[in-house]
This record gives C-alpha cells, structure tokens and sequence, in this order.
C-alpha cells in the first residue's frame, strides 16, 4: 500500500488540472491506443470526479484491484506528467533545449555525428541567448564527445573553442552556484530569526557573508550571474536592517528585468519576487509617492495578456498584489480605507487555500489585525491575532509571532478586555524569553502594561508620555527599530497623549514628511 502522502500527491495533482489539461491527457491516452476500460483511465475519471481521496471508495467501485491499486496509481501518475509535458502551455525555452538535446543524444547514439552536431549548435545558441548556461555546459560536454570521435580538418581549433567555452560556462556556473547558496542560507536566517538584534549577530552575519561571496569581475556577470548577486546581497541588507542598500538591490533586481524582456516569461517567479522586495522596501522606508508608482507599473505588467499564466504565477500575483495594496494604508494611515480590502482578499484565500502555506495566510492575518488596531476595532484586531497565536504547529517567523503577542496585549488594554491580562503578560513574557527575542522596547512595553493597573486614571497620560519618552530613543536605532517596523507603538503613544486617533496621528506624520 502506498503512503498517505503519496496518495495525496496523485488526488491532488488530478485536481490540480485545468479543463483544458484534463481534455489533453483524454486525448494523449487514446493516441496510445489505449481502450476506455484501462485500469488507470479509469482511476483517473473516479478521482476526477470525486470531493476527497477515499480509497474504500474507489476499491468499491471494482475500478482495480487492492494488490493493483500502488502500481496503477503510480503509472497514472507519470502519465499526466507526460501529457502535461506535452501540452503547449507547459512549453518553453527549457523544454526546447533540452528537447534538442535529447535529439541530438539519440544521433550521436545512432553514428549521425553530423547530424547530431547541428543540432548541438543550434540549441547552444538557444542556450546563450536565454542565460540557461548550465544547459549549455552540458550541450559543449557532448560536443566535446562527438567531436573526439567525429574527426575533422578543423579538429584543432574546433578543439580550442570548445575547450575555452567549457571553461568559461564552468567559472560562471560555479559563481551562480555560490551566489545561489549563499542566498538561500541568508534566506534560511531571516525567515528563523528575522533581522539581526544586537552588534554580535551583525559581525557574525557580516563574517559569514564576506567569507562566502565568490570573487568575480561584475564585467563577466551575464544576466543569471547577477540575478543572483543582487538577491544575495538584497538578503544580507535585510538582516542588517539597511533598507535603503535593500532598495538600491531589489530596484537593481528588477531593472535587469526590464532591461532584459525576454527574460520576463522565461523567469516569472523570479521577476515577480524581485517586484515583491522593491515594494517591501519602499514600504520600510515609507516613500509612499515611489511605492504607488512601482505598485502600479508592477500591476500593470502582469495584468498584461502576455504575461505568463499558471498556477504558481498567478499564486504569486495574487499574494503581492494584496500584500502590497494593503500595505500602501500603512504609509499614511489610511487604515478605514484599507478595511474595505479585508472580505475580498478573505474570498480569495479560500480560492487559493490549498496554493498558499500556512505562513503566509498568517502574514495576512497579522495585517488585517494591524489594520483592525489602526482604525480602533481592538476586538477584530484580537480576533486575527488570535488565528496566528492559537496555531501551534505555525513554522513562521520569530519576529512576527512575537509582536502578534505583544499587539495582542497592547489591544486587549485598549479593549477595556482586561480581567485576564496578567494571564496574558505572563504567558507573553514567556514566550519572547523562551524565544530568546526580548528587546529593550518590547521589554519596556511590557513594563508598562504591566503597572497600568497601579496607575490612576489622571496620572495615565503622563505615564503615557514618560514611555512615549523611553521609547523614542529606539526609533532610529539599528537594533531596535525593527519593532516599529510590525507595531507603531510610538503613533500609538502619541495618540494616547493627544487624544487622536492612531490613525490620524500616522496620516498627519505623512503629510508633515511629505510637505517637507
């Protein structure tokens, strides 16, 4: 019997196609003359059919036999991958290459040097002219091949040539895989721990950086080489908290796009990540005038009928679009404006639930609470916080559960909810110790909520101010400011000592900055 896991993966990948690729995989399967009662088209149209994968069920149905069921359920497996290798819509430059490649493998197989040389030619141009160099080391490897055996009057310097372009694919695909590694180990740390917190994990963060980037010639990069390159160091200025070197990467990221059209289509996930990360970081730094225009240039790209469509894509487009459009209410506070987006996404998520990971419907709900705080609705923003805070098996960032947990507390007080918060401070304070992410700011928030209890109502303002006081000095600090990043708690201060709402005190700070 197969796993639970594999079984799954079949009912899932039939349920994953379109209209289009089921009518194509019917079609493939009478072109191999297969007759309509085979065992494994006959799964398929069950599975096709069916709500949820229930083995009792198919069993029940006399489709095939329980000895039989693993071999039929993998050979339907492969054969929609086939057919979806087929279809026109899964075609591109890749699958062209290495088509040819494959074509020229069986010549040289069959003695047809000739032949199957012309062929190499044509796909290594291919190759060169879409970056895809690690296809193209592997066309002049079997060149190499043929052309030790194929013997011809220019043998010499057709040896040479190819002796140099090896070379050169293989300095190059060694510095993409460096670059590539290194990127994603920086990834891996930020997506862990988030930013780094104090001088100690910045030198070593720094350390381990300099000491893995490859040498090279920024000259010789080609457009992969440098893909590569501005995402490592985009990553790097992340977790030291330089946004304006993260923005100075990711705008680098996506101009070689533009720069590069082509490269668009051929790279989809990669332009629109790179997209995702300009407007994070225009974000960060709160230029709302740049963010608006890169928000709308960016929309107006993938709405565009040329644009790629698939799956992935459009998962993508669908989770930065709505991130960043919600975001935008955060710049300048427009947090009532921002509400009106919150049913709509909610629809969206159920249409893309088995599409998005747990973390990211997480990062949504973080927001719809943010913005919840921001217009004055504390017990919708509890309600949010709660579906982040109550899941226990969350793999997510440190940094976003922690002040999902202090947000938490801060709008329990607003509420007036507050017959359990000494409950709810302790089990905050010793979730932020256990994980090690205590900073001076949450420290001294947490001080604060703590004595709030002791306070008379008169005197509440002006410990409002002695804590508006204490914490204005981590505003700009390299370490601390990140938690201003998730939380204005000095907005929210300020709107306790004027008597505004939090809201308006952000609107009148964007006005105020952008006037000046």
């Amino acid at each position: 019997m197969t796993t639970k896991g594999q079984k799954d993966n079949l009912f899932s990948l039939v349920k994953s196609l379109t209209k289009s690729e089921k009518r194509q995989f019917k079609l493939y399967v009478g072109r191999l003359g297969v007759n309509s009662d085979s065992k494994f088209l006959n799964l398929f149209n069950l599975l096709d059919k069916a709500k949820v994968y229930n083995e009792r069920s198919i069993l029940k149905n006399n489709v095939v036999k329980k000895q039989q069921l693993a071999n039929v359920k993998a050979h339907l497996y492969k054969q929609i991958l086939i057919s979806l290798k087929l279809n026109p819509s899964h075609q591109n430059i890749r699958s062209q290459i290495r088509e040819q490649l494959d074509f020229a493998s069986i010549l040289y197989h069959k003695g047809l040097y000739k032949q199957s040389l012309k062929i190499l030619g044509k796909a290594k141009e291919l190759a060169f002219a879409n970056e895809e160099k690690n296809m193209a080391f592997e066309i002049v490897e079997l060149e190499k091949v043929i052309e030790a055996q194929y013997i011809t009057r220019s043998i010499n310097t057709r040896a040479d040539e190819l002796i140099q372009e090896a070379e050169t694919l293989s300095n190059l695909n060694i510095i993409a895989s460096q670059l590539s590694n290194l990127s994603l180990q920086l990834y891996s740390i930020i997506l862990k721990t988030g930013y780094v917190k104090n001088e100690t994990e910045a030198l070593k963060i720094k350390t381990f950086f300099e000491n893995r980037m490859p040498m090279f010639t920024i000259k010789d990069l080609g457009f992969r080489e440098k893909l590569w390159l501005y995402r490592t160091y985009l990553w790097y200025s992340f977790l030291m908290q330089d946004f304006l070197n993260c923005y100075k990467y990711a705008k680098k990221w996506v101009d070689i796009f533009y720069e590069n059209k082509n490269m668009i289509s051929l790279n989809p996930v990669f332009f629109l990540k790179g997209n995702n990360y300009l407007l994070e970081t225009l974000f960060f730094i709160g230029d709302k005038n740049k963010f608006t225009k890169k928000l709308t240039v960016f929309e107006n790209t993938v709405n565009k009928a040329s644009f790629i469509k698939n799956e992935n894509v459009a998962t993508l487009v669908f989770l930065y679009s709505n991130f960043h459009n919600v975001n935008k209410h955060f710049i300048d506070g427009s947090f009532n404006e921002g509400l009106e987006l919150i049913p709509r996404i909610e629809d969206d998520l159920k249409v893309y639930d088995d599409k998005i990971d747990a973390h990211h419907k997480m990062i949504f709900y973080y927001k719809f609470a943010s913005l919840h705080f921001g217009a004055g609705n504390n017990k919708a923003c509890i309600f949010y916080l709660n579906k982040i805070i109550s899941n226990r098996t969350l793999s997510m960032r440190e940094d976003l559960l922690c002040f999902s947990r202090v947000l938490n507390l801060v709008a329990h007080y607003e509420a007036g909810i507050d017959y359990h918060l000494d409950t709810l401070l302790r089990s905050t304070y010793k979730f932020l110790i256990k994980m090690n992410d205590l900073h001076e700011v949450q420290k001294e928030m947490i001080k604060f909520i703590r004595g709030l209890q002791d306070i008379y109502p008169q005197d509440l303002k002006n410990a409002f101010k002695d804590l508006h006081k204490r914490l204005k000095v981590y505003e700009d600090h390299p370490f601390e400011r990140r938690a201003f990043l998730y939380l204005d708690i000095i907005s929210w201060l300020e709107s306790k000592i004027e008597n505004k709402p939090v809201g308006q005190v952000i609107r009148d700070k964007y006005l105020t900055k952008n006037a000046n």
